[in-house]
C-alpha cells in the first residue's frame, strides 16, 4: 500500500500526491487519520506528476497539507446480501439506522456494472 500526502485542501475535494510509480486508481478509496478520526477518500481524477484528486466521504474539518494518504489498492465496498435487506447505510456501508451491525457475508465495490436482465429475480 502507497503512501501519499494532502497538497490541498478545498472543501470536500482533496489532492494527495504520491510517488508517480505508485499512483492510485480512479475509484481507489484512501484512508487519512484526522487527528482521531479516520477519512475515507476516493479517487475521482488523475491529475498527473502523482497528484489525484478525490472526494472526501466524511467531513474534511481539520485535514491540513502534509497529512498521510495510504492508498488502500481496492475501490470503496459496500455489505450485500440478504442481512442488508430493510437496512440503511452510508456510502462506506456503515449502517445508519441504529439496528447495529449488519452482519454481511460478502462485500462489493460501490462502482460496479449492473447486472444483466437475466439476473434479474422479483423474489428476494
Amino acid at each position: 500500500m502507497a503512501t501519499g500526502k494532502i497538497i490541498q485542501v478545498i472543501g470536500a475535494v482533496v489532492d494527495v500526491e504520491f510517488p508517480q510509480d505508485a499512483v492510485p486508481k480512479v475509484y481507489d478509496a484512501l484512508e487519512v487519520m484526522n487527528g482521531k478520526e479516520k477519512l475515507i477518500l476516493e479517487v475521482q481524477q488523475q491529475l498527473g506528476d502523482g497528484v489525484v484528486r478525490c472526494i472526501a466521504m466524511g467531513t474534511s474539518d481539520g485535514l491540513k497539507r502534509g497529512l498521510d494518504a495510504v492508498d488502500l489498492a481496492h475501490p470503496i465496498e459496500v455489505p450485500v446480501g440478504k442481512a442488508t435487506l430493510g437496512r440503511i447505510m452510508n456510502v462506506l456501508g456503515d449502517p445508519i439506522d441504529m439496528k447495529g451491525e449488519i452482519g454481511e457475508e460478502e462485500r462489493w465495490a460501490i462502482h460496479r456494472a449492473a447486472p444483466s436482465y437475466e439476473d434479474l429475480s422479483n423474489s428476494t
